[in-house]
């Protein structure tokens, strides 16, 4: 039982990482990585802990693989939960008997200052039997919500709350130092509704009444899909119109996934017409590579690193490599986890350690999500008057959840191949847009143009032979990306761009929604 708890304080102290967080992890620095992790409990070295112990702690990182299957990690269940009753609507479907949604509808949006003249709807998709509680926030379109198409946004992370996406980057309005909405003229509901998914559990608004919570993307996608399904049925006057899925980061996970899910209900009372994934992390094996050149000035951008640090990074991918390739080979954490932890610390945390932000390579980290802004947000949603306004049953909200991150990488989930996926959807004729941001990092341009150039579908030959054209943004007049299409596959290289497009780019980050939603081509 002990040698549990210390695997469960190395994994603690190790996983702040990835896209959410900005310590590097890894088993490769045995010595600073454990030494860390004894930090956590307390103890100054492996030398104060008793012999017995000593010897499973030594052997901690041989063991790994075998040990990690036999644990479960939870996650913190939220106690300030404070239940509402006076809801609007309640929706269930007899197909989806373990589920319901509740509808709030904001009765003055004056008073939140947040796009007063729009319609907004918040909620929660309750799933009975499992004790889960997932908030949503919808937003109709300023335009021709009759006619204008529907869209599904969702943050990534894992563990990302998408009230950082309405907020930051693409929603009505942005939180300024005064803890007050400032209206957004490039928000995406200019032309489009659009819905914002706290997912999986316990992630923004969301709660769970046990600690299990979701810890793979598999399952996300059939809470999502009962949303869905039931969203449309409350509000049918949306169903008939187009629906996209849109997301960023760890979304490049999420989004192939759901969206197979949603394509495998035939009875569904809404259709799947596009999907949208900007700067995620979808095909490691090809990715992984681009980080060295993104760091080391082939880029676009100036060396982040000298040169022996790259070398160092170019030393260890092959390693890196063949680790992925065995998670890819067998999906199993055994194979999958180990190859999260070498290939981050291989490949991310030289850059990680400059202290440069991980999504914008032009800039510092400020604040533990690299952007001091982010903190407005959370002060701003755990104001009481706005809590009371949305019907939040979660009294304390916090942007990202450590706990979802951990669970994810240590379920194995980080480095599966979820491009798969993209193939499958593809050959099934769905329109796919792949966009890309050329100063973010993390997810970046080189990696996300390759792993598209690479994916084995039925037009692969030919949209690898296309040529890449300059993107002009109708709505700026600026040449502002390059492009590159065939059939039903697109990507866009977005100039300015970081992590997060809409943030950097808003004017051009609309018309690329716009041109997209219009015609599904760039």
């Amino acid at each position: 039982m002990l040698s549990k708890k210390l695997l469960l304080a190395v994994a603690t102290a190790a996983v702040a990482s990835g896209f959410s967080f900005q310590q590097p992890f890894a088993f490769d620095n045995e010595d600073s990585f454990l030494n860390n992790a004894l930090k956590t409990m307390g103890l100054g070295s492996a030398k104060e802990l008793p012999g017995d112990i000593q010897d499973i702690w030594n052997n901690i990182p041989k063991r790994f693989p075998d040990l990690i299957a036999d644990i479960e990690f939870t996650t913190k269940p939220k106690f300030d939960i404070i239940p509402k009753f006076n809801w609007d609507f309640v929706q269930t479907d007899a197909e989806l008997t373990n589920y319901q949604l509740r509808v709030n509808k904001i009765k003055d949006p004056k008073k939140l200052g947040i796009d007063p003249n729009v319609k907004q709807y918040t909620g929660y998709l309750d799933v009975e039997d499992e004790d889960k509680h997932f908030f949503y926030w919808f937003f109709e379109s300023r335009n021709d919500p009759k006619n204008d198409p529907v869209i599904l946004w969702l943050n990534g992370g894992p563990g990302c709350s998408s009230m950082t996406g309405l907020f930051f980057e693409l929603g009505p309005s942005s939180i300024g130092p005064k803890i007050k909405p400032i209206h957004n003229p490039a928000s995406w509901n200019s032309n489009a509704s659009v819905i914002f998914l706290d997912q999986p559990v316990n992630v923004g608004f969301s709660y769970s009444g046990d600690s299990k919570g979701v810890s793979n993307t598999g399952a996300a996608g059939k809470d999502v899909y009962a949303f869905l399904q039931l969203f449309f049925k409350q509000f049918p006057e949306y169903s008939k119109q187009d629906f996209h899925i849109a997301g960023e980061s760890y979304a490049g996970h999420y989004i192939p996934v759901f969206a197979s899910e949603i394509l495998s209900h035939k009875e569904r009372n809404f259709d799947l017409t596009s999907i949208l994934i900007g700067n995620g992390l979808t095909d490691p094996l090809t990715q992984y590579p681009y980080y060295e050149p993104m760091a080391c000035g082939k880029g676009g951008e100036p060396a982040v690193l000298p040169e022996e640090e790259c070398q160092a990074m170019d030393d260890s991918l092959d390693r890196c490599l063949n680790l992925i390739e065995s998670c890819y080979a067998s999906e199993s954490v055994w194979t999958c986890v180990p190859a999260s932890i070498y290939c981050n610390n291989a490949q991310l945390a030289p850059y990680q350690r400059t202290g440069k932000n991980v999504y914008d390579i032009r800039k510092e980290c400020e604040g533990q999500l690299c952007y001091s802004d982010m903190e407005y947000i959370d002060t701003y949603l755990n104001e009481e008057y706005v809590q009371e306004a949305i019907g939040a049953e979660v009294s304390h909200f916090e942007s990202c959840n450590f706990d979802i991150n951990r669970n994810f990488l240590f379920n194995g989930d980080w480095m599966k191949p979820y491009h798969r996926a993209v193939t499958d959807l593809l050959d099934k004729g769905l329109p796919i847009l792949i966009y890309a941001g050329d100063k973010d990092f993390i997810c970046n341009w080189l990696g996300n143009r390759a792993w598209t150039d690479e994916l084995p579908w039925t037009h692969h030959e030919e949209f690898s032979q296309q040529p890449v054209r300059t993107w002009k943004a109708s709505l700026t007049g600026e040449k502002a990306g390059e492009v590159k299409s065939y059939d039903n596959l697109t990507f866009l290289r977005v100039y300015g761009g970081g992590h997060m497009v809409p943030y950097d780019q808003p004017g051009n980050s609309l018309s690329m929604l716009n041109e997209w939603i219009a015609d599904l081509k760039l």
